[in-house]
């Protein structure tokens, strides 16, 4: 495989994933490569197709808190490293796929990140249990005048 194609430049501030979490550009791995499937000879001739790496085991952006929900939570999508990818192959241009790759990124840690709202049990209100005990009383008396009785 040839040399990976020179990358378009990316803004200097860094994936923003969350208004407390923005991932430095510097963590992120970014590499293109030929992208596969119908296109003709301009699918056999650019590196359009783009992979961006993360890892998360290293990142300075995280707290160990983050770090462990991450780790947790994505354990099947990250390599024995710690490396988190995302590839996209969607378009013929290299800066929308590396928009759409690092958009992916964003989002699959941002939901990985939310933490559930735990349950409260909760009790049957006197009213719904009255109204449940009422409806049985009257599907057995509906049943007990459909019994045959001998006369």
């Amino acid at each position: 495989m040839s040399d990976p194609a020179p990358l378009v430049q990316p803004p200097s501030d860094g994936l923003i994933v969350s208004d407390s979490l923005t991932i430095p550009h510097s963590e992120l791995s970014i590499r293109a490569s030929r992208a596969g499937g119908p296109g003709g000879q301009h699918v056999n001739t650019s590196s359009t197709r783009i992979e961006v790496r993360w890892n998360v085991l290293s990142s300075t952006a995280l707290t160990e808190e983050r770090r462990e929900r991450l780790t947790e939570r994505l354990a099947g999508r990250l390599d024995a490293e710690g490396n988190v990818r995302v590839v996209a192959a969607d378009s013929r241009s290299q800066r929308q796929n590396r928009e759409a790759a690092e958009s992916r990124l964003a989002d699959l840690i941002r939901r990985a990140l939310v933490i559930p709202k735990s349950r409260r049990p909760t009790r049957p209100s006197k009213a719904v249990q009255r109204r449940r005990q009422e409806a049985r009383k009257r599907q057995a008396e509906k049943k007990r005048d459909r019994r045959w009785r001998p006369e």
